[in-house]
């Protein structure tokens, strides 16, 4: 059958509005997809100083602020990180009539002990004034440890050990068997009867009733800095 003149034109032009028409629902009906932009981190907050930690955990009149910040930076200085874990510190500048060991959280900058401490008998009296790293010296020696594993001494009981770290000031405590371990010469009765604490052979020995607490805040990774002037 041959079609009529005009209708091919006419037929042609309605399917291609059709298909256009078609196309153009078909795009309408595809969500647009907006480009993902990731949001800006922002900076990593600054490392807390010793002076925030000093004033938190109240120290003020119980050991200087420049001792504080001696153990903070010896911290810093060997690379250990310094807003976790437990910081003891024994400030020998003391009497030993002071309470001169405190521990502190150093991640809530909670003050948990203050107690005595007992020097070596090789340094001094009432007052340490001498300090040694070597065998048979009987005396205190200064700088940072890491506290670790708890032990039974035969002598003392429950104990933790002691790993000096600063080579030439503390390093030898190992072999010198240097721990904290309790001491009943480490009490207010005996500060009472001789007007100092008893002595050690270089330990830092602290009262028997708080050393379950030194050992349940220090053992494994605790910190000790022995500050001496």
């Amino acid at each position: 059958m041959t079609a009529r003149p005009g209708l091919l034109p006419l037929f042609l032009t309605l399917s291609a509005a059709v298909l256009l028409s078609a196309a153009a629902s078909s795009a309408s009906s595809v969500p647009m997809i907006e480009p993902t932009v990731e949001a800006p981190t922002s900076a990593s907050a600054p490392a807390v100083g010793p002076d925030v930690v000093y004033d938190n955990a109240g120290l003020t009149g119980i050991i200087a602020r420049e001792v504080f910040e001696a153990a903070y930076e010896s911290i810093v200085a060997h690379g250990i990180q310094a807003s976790s874990g437990t910081l003891a510190i024994a400030d020998m500048s003391q009497p030993s009539t002071a309470q001169r060991l405190v521990l502190v959280d150093l991640e809530t900058h909670e003050l948990m002990l203050r107690t005595w401490v007992a020097h070596g008998s090789g340094s001094g009296g009432l007052m340490a004034e001498r300090f040694s790293n070597s065998d048979g010296s009987h005396a205190t020696s200064l700088g940072l440890y890491r506290v670790g594993s708890q032990i039974v001494s035969p002598k003392h009981g429950a104990a933790l050990l002691l790993h000096g770290l600063d080579k030439g000031l503390n390093d030898q405590a190992r072999s010198r068997e240097v721990i904290i371990h309790g001491a009943d010469y480490v009490s207010q009765n005996y500060i009472s009867r001789t007007g100092r604490l008893g002595r050690s052979w270089g330990c830092p020995a602290v009262p028997r009733a708080e050393m379950t607490r030194v050992i349940a805040a220090l053992k494994g990774d605790g910190l000790l800095y022995v500050y001496g002037s």
